[in-house]
């Protein structure tokens, strides 16, 4: 009999996810008899009194969850609403949850969880058996009122039901305001979890209100506390005889700026100068930021805690109050300012001859929008053509020469949008690179990289180099999966990609992409090489900027919207100064954090893209576009169309003709019945099914393939 017992324990905990009727179990340890089944009752009765075992209300066994081992994790959600607890405490790290064994955990929720399942091939399936910690993140939705309830419908799919809302806690809201909210609770068997409204943001379909619920759907701030305006507001943009007699002057030097025609804040500016016929003085002139904000006052408190500045598509979030970003700190034309600069005398070529770092006075001559520039560069002939066409020939052989060294090309014009009076889209248009953008791009690269080797390694009167604490822009190698993946992607074009280590792979990498310029894969190649590539970050562990060809690079040269730039404006000042090494494991935790706020303020700017792309599209149903394949899911497919780069999505249950499905090692879509196949950049023509602005979602219907 403790043979049997032993054996059921055995085959309960092996497959947990399993539920076993009397007679499975007595057929599995011996036998299906009436005295076998008996004996295995009595067995299963110990059990279930002991809780070893549990049985349903079906009359089925399965072991109790209290005796499998017990993990903590991290739940995500994903948009497509699937479930997941990621935890470093299980092989693969992540542990899919069906909705029946959720235990109401919300996105962000830390969690204690079990393994039920574990399939040989795929993601291990487990249940949640307790919160430990839920997030107190803002969600967004839109107010539902009848005669006895208020609910809120919620915008995103990571929360999955409507959330109910008492009517004490909302007296002043009305149907279909848009409103942030927390979940206060989420009790087991209740329907709904009960909500607490947090901010009415207006009116659904206004501009303002949109705009306001995407940066609350992010958690970002849409306007600064009065306490942060009125330090602002407080400090003097006077430059006193002490800030000249300490910086260095370059007022006379002829001094510009380059930016997009609606720029407001210009945070850097050129300095150039001929020293002599093959050797030329360039001044990298950065707004001194920290000049004006002190570590740990107000407004570098805010700064900090913001990271960067945020660019929807009709405004600016700035890290920092107007006063400082586009008035103290702006190097405005005909205006003295003063700056953190980089002065470098460089001959024809490329060599640096001398390099400075330090505080500076400036006075801008000119500014330059980038057309206005690009057209210097073009005729020859402008305000300051000499010093632009200098700067030019410089920058185009840095570009060269970076290139050269095994920098990465990626280059895809940006979509932007003409918006009315009251931000609605009327047309596409798109912002394409020129050569007076890669003329301010080289500078500020080499500004980057130079001031970030200088922090990094210091060397004494001896000689000796030795390593410093330093903020570092990185990024890292592709890894060997994704290039795999790009490998198996790009044979569909009949191009062969070989190189799996080092530089070689950018230099393969640049080649594929000029020989498929303008050809209708195109974009598509670009998107999937993207995508094998790391993601660059903040750390004071330097591995190099894979993607750039740099061994030290950072961020200097944007202190008015990054908050990266301002802790390097501090640890050159410091290291000037001739300071030691700084403490590293707090620089840390902001590189962290930097890293974290900078992929929230992405996230936000795409979805005002994709709110904008939907907008224009709403009054466009059952019209006709050709396009390209641009992703594929299980559920569907997404198309980019070619006038706008818009994109939406076709369902396959749409699909007719096939019954179609989602080959995820191939990476295709196929017809089970024709065989027929879709993948990334065939050429497509669909039609508008739907636009829905609440979830940002662009349907269409498939036409034919082109």
């Amino acid at each position: 009999m403790r043979d049997r017992a032993a054996f059921i324990m055995e085959l309960l905990t092996q497959f947990p996810d399993k539920k076993y009727t009397l007679k499975q179990l007595a057929a599995a340890t011996g036998g299906a008899s009436s005295a076998e089944r008996s004996l295995t009752l009595e067995i299963l009765d110990g059990m279930v009194a002991e809780g070893a075992v549990t049985r349903t209300s079906s009359g089925r066994y399965q072991i109790a969850t209290d005796r499998l081992a017990r993990h903590v994790g991290r739940v995500e959600v994903m948009g497509s609403g699937a479930m997941f607890v990621r935890s470093d405490d299980v092989e693969g790290g992540d542990v899919y949850i069906s909705h029946r064994n959720s235990y109401n955990a919300l996105d962000g929720d830390i969690v204690e969880f079990a393994v039920l399942h574990r399939p040989k091939i795929g993601t291990p399936e487990g249940e949640i058996l307790s919160i430990i910690e839920r997030n107190d993140k803002l969600y967004v939705g839109t107010i539902r009122v009848d005669l006895r309830r208020i609910f809120i419908e919620c915008t995103t799919r990571k929360l999955p039901c409507d959330v109910y809302v008492p009517r004490k806690g909302a007296p002043h809201v009305a149907d279909g305001d848009k409103v942030s909210f927390r979940i206060k609770e989420w009790s087991m068997g209740a329907a709904s979890p009960v909500g607490e409204i947090i901010e009415v943001l207006g009116a659904s379909g206004d501009n303002d209100t949109e705009m306001h619920a995407i940066l609350a759907e992010w958690g970002l701030p849409n306007r600064f506390d009065e306490s942060v305006e009125r330090a602002a507001e407080a400090i003097s943009a006077d430059i006193t005889a002490e800030d000249y007699s300490s910086r260095r002057d370059f007022r006379a030097i002829p001094t510009f700026t380059i930016d997009p025609a609606d720029a407001k804040d210009f945070d850097d500016a050129l300095s150039v100068r001929r020293l002599s016929d093959d050797e030329w003085e360039v001044g990298v002139h950065i707004a001194d930021v920290t000049h004006y904000v002190r570590e740990g006052d107000v407004i570098d408190s805010e700064a900090q805690e913001r990271g960067t500045s945020v660019y929807l598509v009709d405004r600016t979030v700035p890290m920092l109050p107007e006063r400082l970003c586009n008035e103290i700190c702006s190097l405005r034309p005909n205006e003295e300012s003063l700056c953190f600069s980089a002065v470098f005398t460089i001959n024809s070529r490329l060599e640096i001859l001398n390099e400075w770092f330090g505080r500076t006075v400036i006075y801008s001559d000119r500014r330059f929008t980038y057309a206005e520039a690009q057209a210097i560069i073009e005729s020859g002939e402008g305000d300051f053509a000499d010093e632009i066409l200098a700067l030019h020939r410089l920058a185009q052989a840095l570009r060269e020469e970076r290139f050269r060294q095994g920098a990465i090309a990626f280059e895809r014009n940006e979509a932007k949008f003409t918006l009315d009076e009251w931000g609605r889209p009327t047309g596409v248009y798109f912002k394409e690179q020129k050569e007076s953008n890669q003329l301010i791009e080289e500078f500020m690269l080499l500004a980057n990289r130079r001031v970030a080797e200088f922090c990094a390694r210091r060397t004494t009167k001896s000689g000796r180099r030795s390593q410093r604490t330093m903020v570092f822009r990185v990024h890292d190698k592709p890894s060997e999966d994704r290039l795999a993946r790009f490998r198996s992607f790009v044979l569909r074009f009949g191009m062969e990609f070989r190189a799996s280590q080092g530089r070689a792979i950018a230099k393969e990498m640049n080649s594929m992409l000029r020989s498929i310029k303008g050809r209708a894969e195109e974009n598509a190649v670009t998107t999937m090489a993207v995508r094998a590539m790391a993601k660059a970050q903040y750390s004071t562990d330097n591995i190099g900027h894979y993607g750039l060809a740099f061994d030290y690079y950072t961020h200097f040269t944007s202190p008015i919207r990054r908050y990266p730039d301002m802790m390097v404006h501090r640890l050159l000042a410091h290291y000037l100064a001739d300071g030691k090494s700084v403490e590293q494991e707090p620089l840390e935790a902001l590189c962290v954090q930097s890293t974290e706020r900078e992929i929230l303020a992405s996230e936000a700017e795409r979805a005002s893209i994709k709110y904008k792309m939907v907008e224009y599209m709403s009054d466009k149903i059952g019209e006709q576009f050709d396009g390209h394949i641009s992703g594929l899911t299980d559920w569907g497919i997404f198309v980019e169309l070619d006038d706008t780069q818009i994109e939406g999505a076709v369902a396959l249950r749409d699909m007719e003709g096939d019954h179609w499905q989602f080959d995820e090692e191939r990476y295709e879509i196929f017809g089970r019945i024709s065989g027929r196949t879709f993948t990334i950049g065939d050429r497509v023509r669909v039609s508008v099914l739907r636009a829905n602005l609440e979830r940002r979602t662009l349907d269409f219907t498939f036409i034919k393939a082109l």
